[in-house]
């Protein structure tokens, strides 16, 4: 059995939990793994010549698909070379609200004949949006992202909501408006907007709201609108995903399971069924 060469871009709690699993996986075998901290792999005991130096001397390695769990820069200042020598999973998606980053990447997915993959991450009901979207019966979709008050890595907010007693809704507007004030917590919201394809970053709504009652919950609303009747009845669907959290996590604990799940998609269609684009998976 040829084993997939897999690359891992970032070595937080989710880097290592990737790390951990692709270890030991009998049809993967890890090309590399690189975070900005060298140390941590060292004190992590990664193996010397898994580690790299530096992104730019990616060229030197032969991998089949680079895995970044580091940060949405990651993305913006080096996801046209990793294009070039594998298919890229993209696990900070915030990163394609910005519309060159998006733009670039698309043009490279077509010269390269490479896809880049897209995680669902904690969006329920992603594939039935992506299929609605393809049809042009998707009208209208509004994702509300709810998290105890430290959980949230804002760049910009109003005022200090560690303080709050009562729920607020911190920030809300297009997905493309919200990626750049939360690029860590919004990552589902960016998810939806590929998948509504028809939509996009501009026209899928979204809405973080800080809940100091949330001590043990992230909670994720999707609500999806499509065609009305000529009597007026219009077809709607809401989705409410509780997913177990400690208060200041960033992520809940399922996702890291739903993200290795999305990780063996890609590297199955990668394997199988080579694609080009933005694909979610």
């Amino acid at each position: 059995m040829i084993k997939l060469r897999i690359g891992i871009v970032g070595f937080g709690h989710l880097g290592q939990y990737l790390y951990s699993m692709l270890e030991s996986h009998p049809q993967f075998e890890i090309a590399f793994v690189w975070n900005r901290s060298k140390n941590v792999l060292i004190d992590r005991h990664v193996a010397p010549s898994l580690i790299l130096d530096k992104l730019e001397n990616i060229f030197e390695l032969e991998v089949d698909l680079i895995v970044e769990v580091a940060h949405p820069s990651i993305t913006k200042k080096y996801g046209q070379l990793f294009l070039e020598h594998g298919a890229y999973f993209i696990g900070s998606p915030t990163a394609l609200a910005d519309q060159e980053t998006y733009d670039l990447l698309q043009k490279a997915t077509n010269t390269q004949n490479r896809a880049v993959y897209v995680p669902s991450g904690a969006l329920w009901g992603g594939e039935d949006i992506r299929r609605m979207a393809l049809q042009g019966t998707l009208k209208g979709l509004t994702i509300t992202m709810a998290k105890h008050p430290s959980s949230f890595k804002l760049t910009d907010s109003e005022g200090d909501i560690t303080t709050i007693t009562e729920p607020k809704v911190v920030h809300e507007g297009s997905v493309r408006q919200l990626c750049p004030l939360a690029p860590n917590n919004v990552n589902t919201m960016a998810a939806a907007a590929v998948a509504a394809s028809n939509l996009g970053f501009d026209m899928v709504y979204g809405r973080i709201i800080a809940d100091p009652s949330l001590l043990d919950w992230h909670v994720i609303e999707v609500e999806v609108t499509g065609p009305s009747q000529a009597d007026g009845r219009t077809f709607t669907t809401k989705t409410i995903r509780k997913n177990p959290a400690d208060p200041g996590a960033v992520t809940g604990t399922a996702t890291f399971g739903s993200f290795f799940s999305s990780l063996l998609n890609a590297a199955r269609r990668h394997g199988y069924h080579p694609e080009t684009g933005f694909i979610l998976c």
